[in-house]
């Protein structure tokens, strides 16, 4: 059989290897893809360091990665609606189909969701094998680089856009790409005014050209009076929260006007965290929880907003690597003072 090259958690130990393996096979309802482009997520950080949560998920050996770009070069003979050539980006949550969720429109919330990368062989490598209702067809006139992003970036735009936002003071708490790609889409749906709280100050310029109006460093002591001060004594209209951490949480609480919108989507390190739930209770909030993305509301939303010029999220790719140079480009993703954000992997 031809092989292809890939990056792999071959043992239950930190780091990754790049392997030689067999050239995937696709099955009567997948697609074989030839990888042009892929890009690093948080959970393959996790998963390069083998923390406790990748011990408790992560069988090796398994080929990682789920952010992705390609040309499709096979399809299962079940298949219809692609044809050789198609340009696609992957949807990574792989719904099954006939739970409860499945058929009430829920399908990115599946009661036996699989991930791809993480429960299934993912796309780090030259070639990938996805089942078909994970993938989206893409304009060839598309950059590879945009094209792969689109399922982190669509994270974000759930997120941003479960509500309407237009005319509306919104405050994101978090810098990473999630929190960058967030400033962007609202700034491109019309938000009044897009403030944004950041930790590293490397991604302030970013945030600047993804629309942010107003940038506060997160251990700035003056940062919820900035905010009550820059919407007029009223607070937010809508928090969009992208990092778990408890301290931001808990200045989203704060800052959220009565009747505002608190949306969740960072994880914690860990289950518990203290809030002050009567602060919620009193303003008569509501608690949006995001999990991925919505299949596929959110991706024709997302088409909307890059089709139409508004939305440019290419200032949030900051670095390239060659897939050979994976432990350049890890090392780089979590270098102390995040000099980095958005990190592209090319086979």
């Amino acid at each position: 059989m031809k092989k292809m090259k890939a990056l792999a958690k071959t043992q239950p130990a930190p780091g990754l290897e790049l392997i030689e393996t067999n050239i995937p096979q696709a099955g009567p309802n997948d697609l074989l893809v030839k990888v042009q482009v892929t890009s690093i997520c948080g959970t393959d950080a996790h998963i390069y360091a083998w923390d406790a949560w990748s011990q408790s998920r992560i069988k090796p050996p398994i080929i990682i990665g789920h952010e992705f770009a390609g040309e499709v070069v096979d399809i299962g003979k079940m298949v219809g609606g692609f044809s050789k050539g198609d340009f696609i980006s992957a949807e990574s949550h792989i719904p099954c189909g006939y739970c409860y969720q499945c058929r009430n429109d829920q399908q990115h919330i599946c009661g036996n969701l699989k991930i791809l990368g993480v429960d299934t062989q993912g796309c780090f490598a030259e070639y990938a094998v996805i089942p078909a209702v994970c993938a989206w067809k893409n304009d060839k006139s598309m950059k590879p680089e945009i094209a792969c992003i689109q399922e982190p970036l669509g994270n974000a735009v759930y997120t941003t856009l479960c509500e309407d936002v237009s005319g509306l003071n919104v405050v994101v708490f978090g810098c990473g790409p999630a929190g960058l790609f967030a400033a962007g889409v609202a700034h491109a749906s019309g938000a009044g005014q897009v403030i944004h709280v950041i930790k590293h100050e490397f991604r302030r310029e970013i945030s600047k050209k993804m629309g942010s109006s107003m940038i506060i460093k997160y251990d700035d002591p003056k940062l919820v009076d900035k905010i009550i001060q820059a919407t007029n004594g009223v607070g937010a209209d809508v928090i969009l929260e992208m990092t778990g951490n408890p301290a931001a949480i808990n200045h989203g609480i704060q800052v959220l006007r009565k009747g505002g919108r608190f949306t969740a989507f960072g994880l914690s390190a860990g289950p518990e965290i203290k809030i002050n739930f009567n602060a919620l209770v009193f303003k008569g909030c509501r608690i949006i929880c995001i999990n991925g993305r919505q299949m596929y509301r959110t991706w024709y939303q997302m088409a909307g907003l890059l089709n139409s010029g508004r939305l440019d999220p290419a200032p949030v790719i900051t670095h390239k690597f060659k897939l050979e140079e994976f432990k350049k480009a890890f090392e780089t993703m979590k270098s102390a003072d995040r000099q980095s954000a958005k990190i592209i992997l090319i086979p």
